[in-house]
């Protein structure tokens, strides 16, 4: 897996380059957002959107959205160059929705750096986001691939909805952990994530079954591609505790972040369901407190891990990683790309960065 995102990475890259270039200029500007009415300024539009984007986009991240929707392109019987424009567009939503959560959550590390708002200020930030959100759908206008009118606005209605979806999630995620008690059950954390992260997938999944005109594919694909974005929700989460565990408490607040900002992860929930009371009561006190220091980050840690939570969470990645490949078998594929799918099901799960 690790070959197949290093070879497509530049290349979606590239595609995002084609929305929203390094270097802005008029020309740009005028071609994709229309003649001014006066004047653009260039140098504000770059320093306010270009330069956090790309410094954001430079960081890291595997791209592994973009390019799961390239292979279904490819197992679907089409040219994945032709779509490129169209697998950028779940990768540049990722990318908005981690700019706005870390404002909203309060985040003081992103990828190994300051996060944007530390860097550029939360205005510039949560503008560049928002952004985000909409760029994406110039492609839907611009039209690549010579979409016939009827799939482009099956495209267009289901960004809308899947879209719709994500803040449904966030909304939840943001009221879990602002309360001090862990009330949520798992059902619920699940639809979650099902919202906050699993559209994204759906998305990815969804838009490459829709311009490749495979709608008979379409709900098996999306399923796959939604419960590989839970799985790798919760091993995300796993990962956050186990680099603070491993750093032995000299990590500092770029890691056991979910714990420093309250968050109602499954870990929370199932110690909450089964942990004696005084820890969990404990627990809730840590995640509900302000400021966290590096030993409160570690006893939250101990009292899930008394609990058997971190191994209760990666058993539930696992489970829904097989649930995914399940789904996947019930698509038509070809054999090659299938497979490839398939593995990132394992990749998400077992990943190590």
């Amino acid at each position: 897996m690790r070959e197949v995102l290093e070879e497509w990475r530049p290349v979606v890259d590239e595609a995002i380059a084609g929305l929203l270039p390094r270097d802005v200029d008029d020309d740009y500007l005028a071609a994709f957002f229309g003649d001014p009415s006066y004047t653009y300024d260039p140098d504000a539009v770059q320093r306010a959107l270009a330069d956090p984007i790309w410094d954001l986009l430079d960081r890291g991240g595997k791209r592994w959205r973009a390019i799961v929707c390239l292979l279904l392109v490819e197992g679907f019987g089409e040219d994945p160059h032709d779509y490129l424009p169209y697998a950028a567009i779940p990768e540049i939503l990722h990318n908005g929705t981690i700019i706005v959560d870390d404002v909203e959550d309060g985040a003081s590390m992103r990828r190994g750096e300051p996060a944007l708002h530390h860097e550029y200020g939360a205005d510039v930030a949560l503008n560049a986001g928002n952004a985000m959100y909409f760029l994406p759908l110039k492609v839907i206008t611009r039209n690549p691939a010579d979409l016939d009118a009827e799939t482009r606005l099956a495209a267009y209605e289901m960004l809308m909805y899947e879209l719709n979806r994500t803040h449904l999630g966030q909304g939840m995620d943001i009221y879990w952990h602002n309360e001090r008690e862990i009330r949520v059950d798992e059902a619920q954390y699940l639809e979650m994530c099902a919202c906050k992260t699993g559209c994204l997938g759906r998305i990815v999944a969804r838009l490459a079954a829709i311009v490749t005109d495979s709608r008979e594919d379409e709900d098996a694909v999306a399923a796959y591609a939604e419960r590989m974005a839970i799985a790798f929700q919760i091993a995300d989460d796993i990962l956050d505790v186990e680099h603070a565990a491993d750093h032995g408490g000299e990590f500092g607040k770029g890691m056991g972040n979910d714990i420093r900002e309250g968050k109602k992860t499954l870990m929370a929930i199932h110690t909450a369901e089964t942990a004696p009371a005084e820890d969990v009561a404990r627990l809730e006190e840590i995640l509900w407190a302000d400021d966290n220091t590096d030993e409160d980050v570690l006893e939250a840690i101990d009292i899930m891990r008394e609990a058997d939570a971190v191994e209760y969470a990666r058993e539930t990645a696992l489970e829904l990683a097989a649930s995914a490949r399940d789904h996947l078998a019930d698509a038509d594929l070809r054999e090659e790309n299938a497979e490839q799918l398939a593995a990132f099901t394992e990749f998400v799960v077992d990943r190590n960065v």
